[in-house]
């Protein structure tokens, strides 16, 4: 992660969650709801957001136990993607994986969503497969692909 960047990340709140929901419409033809964003702040989940001065441009969850961690949501404002942003979010949560143990971080993409499948694959997710017509879209139903990246030669596990 660069150290020159101007935006930073920390732990979501409640108060956040009307900026969140400001960032996740513009996002998503799809959103994510205020509902499922309020219970993942209880004990369980790892919440972030991405502040740019007092501007929130975007925020994640994470999901971690018996060795495996699940990215639920990632997400850029749509204005700042491009920049990197999303890049150093997803190593963020990539080092949180590590730091509770996680053997494997998953994830779920639209296949449409080909920025985010090519960020994810230059970070070294695989795609382990597909759930057909899982997702809602504008034209019906989408697939869904589930991606991995297993995080091996972590020597600080063996410490």
């Amino acid at each position: 992660m660069s150290t020159d960047r101007d935006y930073s990340f920390r732990p979501m709140e409640e108060s956040d969650l009307d900026a969140v929901m400001a960032v996740e419409v513009r996002a998503f033809s799809h959103p994510w709801t205020r509902g499922i964003f309020a219970g993942c702040l209880k004990p369980g989940y790892s919440c972030w957001v991405i502040e740019k001065g007092s501007r929130l441009i975007g925020h994640g969850v994470l999901s971690a136990a018996a060795g495996e961690a699940h990215l639920l949501n990632i997400t850029v404002s749509p204005e700042t993607q491009g920049l990197g942003i999303g890049r150093d979010f997803l190593q963020h949560f990539l080092d949180i994986a590590l730091g509770v143990k996680a053997e494997t971080l998953f994830l779920e993409v639209r296949p449409s969503n080909l920025p985010a499948i090519h960020l994810y694959e230059s970070m070294g997710f695989n795609e382990l497969g597909r759930r057909k017509n899982y997702y809602p879209s504008v034209e019906g139903r989408e697939d869904c692909l589930i991606m991995a990246y297993t995080i091996e030669g972590e020597a600080l596990w063996n410490d």
